[in-house]
């Protein structure tokens, strides 16, 4: 009898403001719920408040908050962890920014949209929504600081995603990150401006200055339960010239590089001595021709280049 009734109910509101009744009907079936069903009305407000809707199935939200290092001391029937929702979390969220991106930018190709979800989904960025949004506090691990591992508190917000797609669907995943975190804790516009990939700024640049640049792991430690740590290092013309920590040998790596164009861009010796030795391994290869072969001419060229930017380095690393 209820359904026909609404039916007719929804069928008498005029289409414009439709969408608004739809929405206030929808928060008042979730308050409701949440009135006669919820045992932990506790938990459900504070997931109140970082998701802008009561959540309905308590479990898989509770399940997404807890880390695997609690189950070292766990029976084998009672471990549980997050992983699992944060696979599923993660691929919502790509999906989810995809979508949000594509209608944001009508005009702009695929390249701009791959980077910008790439810099919206990266680590360093989903750590830093799960500590604005309130997220921290609620994981549940033997780590003391979960800001420490930079792995802790992204995984947590992937898994809290999976756990709104399981408990709600895609639209709620969508309303979620378009409400509360696009604008919020996002600004798209200047998302689009930045460009932080360090490593690859820092080859490029190589590349276009012909020095030898070489990324290495010079360390790696497990911090704690579970916790990988990496100490990444790089080497121009083999002088290293940064070094980074991190929790992936990505992130260490990405660490080094912004080091290392921090380091030669006010470094005036430390550049000298790049090209100096770039100079020396230059000649030495010049050296190997038989005594009555020229130099090619490009490398003639390059070899007065270099030695005139030893005298007066100009020193064109990308800000």
């Amino acid at each position: 009898m209820a359904c026909p009734i609404l039916r007719l109910f929804l069928l008498s509101i005029p289409y414009t403001i439709l969408p608004i009744v739809i929405v206030h009907i929808d928060f008042l079936t979730d308050y409701f719920h949440y009135l006669l069903f919820c045992k932990d009305k506790a938990f459900a407000l504070r997931l109140r408040k970082i998701l802008g809707f009561y959540p309905r199935n308590i479990a898989v939200y509770r399940e997404a908050l807890i880390h695997r290092s609690l189950n070292h001391h766990r029976p084998q029937e009672q471990k549980k962890d997050n992983e699992r929702l944060e696979y599923l979390g993660d691929a919502v969220i790509e999906t989810v920014v995809s979508d949000i991106l594509y209608h944001l930018f009508p005009k702009k190709k695929e390249g701009f949209l791959t980077s910008m979800r790439s810099k919206i989904v990266q680590r360093s960025s989903l750590n830093r929504i799960a500590k604005e949004i309130g997220l921290v506090e609620l994981i549940q691990s033997t780590h003391i600081n979960h800001t420490h591992n930079s792995f802790i508190s992204g995984n947590a917000f992937e898994a809290l995603v999976g756990a709104i797609y399981l408990d709600r669907g895609y639209t709620h995943c969508y309303r979620f990150f378009k409400e509360r975190i696009i604008g919020k804790h996002i600004d798209v516009n200047k998302v689009a401006k930045e460009d932080d990939n360090f490593k690859s700024r820092l080859i490029e640049w190589g590349q276009k200055m012909q020095y030898d640049v070489v990324f290495e792991v010079v360390d790696e430690n497990i911090v704690g339960t579970n916790s990988p740590t990496f100490r990444s290092r790089v080497c121009i013309e083999g002088i290293e010239v940064g070094s980074g920590f991190g929790y992936s040998k990505k992130e260490s790596q990405q660490h080094a590089a912004k080091e290392a164009m921090r380091h030669i861009r006010k470094k005036t010796e430390l550049y000298k001595a790049i090209v100096a030795k770039r100079t020396v391994t230059t000649l030495s290869e010049g050296e190997k021709q038989a005594p009555d072969e020229e130099a090619p001419a490009g490398q003639t060229i390059l070899l007065l280049e270099i030695n005139s930017e030893i005298a007066t380095p100009q020193n064109p690393i990308p800000e």
